[in-house]
């Protein structure tokens, strides 16, 4: 019999059963199924995964026969240590509901791991295979690791032994400085507090009051799967393979291989090994660099002993200075022995042209030549007179022109205005200054004025007084009982303890962060 069925006897089916509105009908088949399923345990895979802007997430279940949806609320989803991905295999735990909007069932996930080791592995190579595509895991992408970097960033748990393994070794080795970011090496922290701390050392500025480190160290130690999956993560591996700092990976034990070691520029088996792969023994480097030193010494001795025997060879074969000059001296003794012919000859040369030169001077020829220059300068002469003329009329005539445009009474009534100008110019300048003055004198008496009231005499002069023991200013019980004379000043003079007043003209002041006031 229906359980909505109450229909009398005698009555036809359906005309006197009751009514239910949707939202009741679908109210009643919601408690029915979250009254028969109220906590169950799924095994399947993850089909579509949807993540909106809400932070829901929204997914499907399914085997090779049947599908069911499946949503975790957000705050259930960041509380998850494993975020479902698609192709996944999952065991979910949550309870069966409905959802009247759309007329179909659904399970709320409230917690959900994958279904055993190999859908770890199977997720891991899924990773794997998406980063690699990605070229992350290429060699030719790696930095060098610096040989000696100054500042080493270290980013594990602060209470673990691979924190004190690495230190350890590194004051072994070579004592560096280390700077340390606490994270959690493993549960659903672990992921995004790693990442967290490799991006904030790589965001610290070079030569900033915290040194930016030279040198990163990811380090764990071993465990299972499950305890080192936070280092499989993709937004670790991501922030691994963009630091632009050198990173060395050292999580687990030498079997373990997580993500993070694929993309990082070296791999180190433990924590111990990844800080000898930082630093070198300082003791081996000590050694290395005084057999290069003694090297260097010694091949700078066989250079300048080879060279040395080379010159000496060299000199060997170069001829004396003596004989080099020889010739040139032979030469020199030559040309002095002929110089003296030679000047003679160049002057019985000049000589007989100097004679033939003079020959062919007359006097009727030179009186020729002058009686034509004269000529030339009287026809210039000529000439001259009527220009200078004509150039003197037209001088005259401007000055004539210039005369009669000069009035003297226009620059008289311009020169009194000028002066005018200039009287009144002066007298604002006179003023201008006296008022300046003015300012100038009333801003000292103010400044005296604020300096009586700072001095510390003004203080003196309201019943205080500055001690002084020995020659120097008391601040103190104890300075006063240990000098052997004490001086008290007073606003209108000195006096020593249990002797005569002191009186000062004009005191000189002591400034007020060094006296003693009583």
């Amino acid at each position: 019999m229906d359980m909505f069925d109450d229909t009398p006897e005698g009555v036809e089916p359906g005309q006197n059963s009751p009514e239910f509105s949707v939202t009741e009908l679908s109210g009643a088949i919601k408690r029915v199924i979250e009254g028969e399923f109220s906590h169950v345990r799924i095994k399947g895979e993850v089909g579509r995964v949807s993540r909106p802007r809400s932070g829901h997430i929204y997914l499907d279940l399914k085997d090779d026969k049947s599908v069911i949806s499946g949503v975790i609320w957000k705050g259930v989803s960041s509380r998850l240590e494993t975020q479902p991905e698609e192709g996944m295999e999952v065991i979910a735990t949550g309870r069966i509901t409905t959802f009247g909007g759309q007329s179909k069932y659904q399970i709320v996930i409230e917690d959900i791991k994958p279904a055993g080791m190999g859908a770890l592995m199977a997720l891991l190579e899924k990773r794997k295979k998406l980063l690699a595509a990605e070229g992350l895991f290429d060699p030719a992408r790696k930095r060098p690791l610096p040989y000696l970097p100054e500042v080493i960033g270290v980013v594990t748990s602060p209470s673990g032994a691979v924190i004190r393994d690495i230190l350890h070794r590194l004051r072994d080795r070579f004592p560096r400085k280390v700077l340390i970011w606490p994270v959690a090496v493993q549960g659903a922290k672990c992921a995004p507090e790693v990442a967290r701390a490799i991006d904030g050392f790589n965001a610290m500025t070079p030569g900033g009051a915290m040194p930016r480190p030279d040198l990163l160290i990811v380090a764990r130690g071993g465990g299972s799967v499950e305890d080192l999956w936070g280092f499989n993560e993709e937004v670790v591996a991501r922030a691994a393979a963009a630091s632009a700092i050198p990173l060395i990976s050292a999580v687990g034990h030498e079997t373990d291989t997580t993500l993070i070691d694929f993309v990082s520029d070296m791999r180190a088996p433990t924590p111990t090994a990844a800080a000898e792969l930082a630093v070198p023994v300082r003791h081996e480097l000590a050694a290395w660099l005084e057999g290069q030193s003694a090297r260097m010494g010694q091949l700078v001795s066989n250079g300048l002993s080879a060279r040395g025997q080379r010159l000496r060879d060299m000199a060997r074969a170069l001829p004396r200075a003596d004989t080099l000059l020889d010739g040139p001296r032979q030469r020199l003794d030559r040309a002095g022995e002929q110089l003296g012919p030679a000047l003679i000859a160049g002057v019985q040369r000049r000589r007989v042209r100097l004679a033939d030169a003079s020959g062919s001077l007359r006097p009727a020829t030179l009186r020729q030549r002058i009686g034509h220059r004269v000529g030339d300068v009287e026809k210039a002469s000529a000439r001259l007179s009527p220009a200078l003329i004509r150039a003197v009329s037209k001088k005259r005539d401007a000055f004539d022109a210039a005369s009669k445009r000069f009035r003297p009474a226009a620059l008289e009534r311009d020169r009194k205005q000028k002066t005018e100008s200039f009287t009144k110019v002066v007298v604002r300048l006179a003023e201008a200054g006296t008022r300046q003055t003015r300012g100038w004198r009333e801003r000292l008496a103010g400044l005296e004025r604020l300096r009586e009231t700072m001095s510390y005499k003004a203080t003196l002069a309201r019943g205080y007084a500055v001690v002084r023991g020995d020659g120097a200013v008391v601040t103190d019980t104890n300075s006063a009982k240990q000098a052997a004379a004490l001086e008290i000043e007073f606003a209108d003079g000195r006096m020593s303890v249990g002797g005569k007043a002191v009186t000062r003209k004009k005191p000189v002041e002591t400034p007020p962060e060094q006296g003693s006031l009583l």
